[in-house]
């Protein structure tokens, strides 16, 4: 049952209780006049006959009252703490207006939501039942599986720091970029290397990339390497160094 289509019948006024919050906010009857409670008894008793309960009409005629009390008592008995912030008929009047639109606003928030949630409940998340074997296992039987002892240790393992892994097996990243800066800085400095001495400690992936970082430099004509017979020792050469040694050769 909406607040709207509550019938009142009281000292000061008879009609449907909307109309007697517009009388009230314009003043035209004041609040310390109002029985107020009349107007909850007379929505039980209209709850009564209907035997209907709305949560969001029922909100709405708390909100509404409870908003009705506060001013009136404050008309009724200011304390002296807030003289200065007693309020006449016409700062009530405001007050209770402003407090209405405030519900109103939080209502329609509300409203929208809930059309949110409806439209997107699905995407929320996904449910799915039960297996067949555990709808088949009464609640006795299924509280004999936890066993506490094994419950025990189960948490007593997830308290224990587990072990280091080990990553031995996993083969370093060699970056091929990498290994032209490396070079570039080594024959900036000394012009020329030896391999073995530059690179003879190197793990055999690094070894790899770093020839083929020197085959990229002598496509591009910044080094080129020298080696006097097969598998003997590798003579890396700047390219202006190795242009200067062909030409006094």
């Amino acid at each position: 049952m909406r607040s709207a289509d509550l019938e009142l019948d009281l000292d000061v006024f008879a009609g449907p209780f909307d109309l007697l919050l517009a009388i009230v906010l314009r003043e035209e009857i004041s609040l310390l006049e109002v029985e107020l409670g009349g107007i909850v008894c007379a929505y039980l008793e209209r709850l009564e006959e209907t035997d209907e309960l709305d949560l969001e009409a029922a909100t709405e005629f708390l909100v509404l009252i409870a908003a009705l009390l506060e001013l009136k008592s404050r008309l009724m008995l200011p304390s002296e703490e807030e003289l200065e912030l007693d309020l006449g008929p016409e700062e009530a009047a405001d007050e209770l207006l402003a407090r209405m639109l405030e519900y109103r606003r939080y209502k329609s928030a509300g409203a929208e939501l809930v059309e949110r949630f409806e439209q997107n409940r699905g995407y929320l998340f996904r449910s799915a039942p039960l297996p067949a074997d555990l709808r088949r296992v009464s609640v006795e039987a299924a509280r004999q599986t936890y066993v506490a002892d094994e419950l025990g240790a189960a948490l007593g393992n997830l308290l224990r720091m587990p072990p280091a892994l080990d990553t031995s097996h996993i083969r370093p990243t060699v970056s091929l970029d990498r290994r032209l800066e490396i070079l570039r800085d080594l024959l900036g400095s000394k012009r020329r290397l030896d391999f073995d001495e530059a690179f003879g400690g190197e793990d055999r992936l690094t070894q790899a990339v770093t020839i083929f970082a020197l085959l990229e430099m002598h496509k591009r004509g910044e080094a080129t390497w020298k080696q006097g017979q097969p598998l003997g020792p590798i003579e890396i050469l700047a390219a202006s160094s190795a242009a200067a040694k062909g030409e006094s050769a």
